[in-house]
Formats: structure tokens, sequence, C-alpha cells
């Protein structure tokens, strides 16, 4: 069956590809991807446990601390984000487990970076 292309404006069967169509755009970045990885589930479980499931601020009583022993809601940060250096994603001496609120405040800068790159050189010394 012939139909007007919606793409080129020509006439021809409707299952022909004209090559106008335009192409689909894969969904989602390298980084959406790397969230989703084993590597890096892999790689948080570690975090984790070299901090014994702790937020590291937290047990340190560092900004605005509610509960010294916080084990609940638990994220692990980059210290430096994917998009400045995606290489570096895997490192341990750029990650650090942290509660949900103070990974929010990393991430707004409220938490300074030699802050946490200090945090985490203690934890990989410890």
């Amino acid at each position: 069956m012939k139909k007007s292309c919606k793409y080129c404006g020509r006439i021809h069967d409707s299952k022909y590809d004209c090559g106008m169509k335009p192409k689909r755009k894969k969904q989602g970045n390298e980084k959406d991807k790397f969230r989703w990885s084993r590597k890096w589930r892999e790689k948080r479980e570690q975090i984790k446990q070299r901090d014994n499931y702790l937020c590291q601020i937290c047990i340190r009583k560092l900004y605005d601390t509610y509960n010294q022993y916080t084990y609940d809601y638990l994220e692990v940060h980059h210290a430096i984000p994917l998009e400045e250096d995606f290489d570096r994603r895997l490192d341990n001496d750029i990650l650090l487990t942290m509660c949900g609120r103070h990974h929010e405040m990393a991430e707004r800068g409220e938490i300074p970076r030699e802050v946490i790159l200090d945090i985490i050189q203690e934890q990989e010394d410890g």
C-alpha cells in the first residue's frame, strides 16, 4: 500500500524506508549506564564495607549531625564528580559512605571537597 511519507513528503510503499526518518537517539548517557552497572554495585558495597556501614560524616559529628551512628539510607559519594573525571569513577580514594542528608549537602558543596578527601584518606589508611 502506498502512502504519503511524513518525513520526505513523497508517496511510496508504507514499508519502504526513504532514509529521511530521524534516527532514534539512545536513552541515557555513559554516566546513567554506570549507575546501574554491576561494577558500580560491587564497588559501592566494598566502600560501605570499608566504612563499616556507617555515615563517615555523622560518625565524626560534622555538619549538623543528628545521630552519630547513622547506618540507614547509606549512599556512596564521589568526591570528584563523574562529570569532572569519569575515568576515576571506581577509585577507592574518591569514594565515601554517607547518609542521604550528608550526601545531598556534599553534592551542593556545603561540605568542602577537601574535608571529604581527608576523611577518605583516613579510611584508606585505617
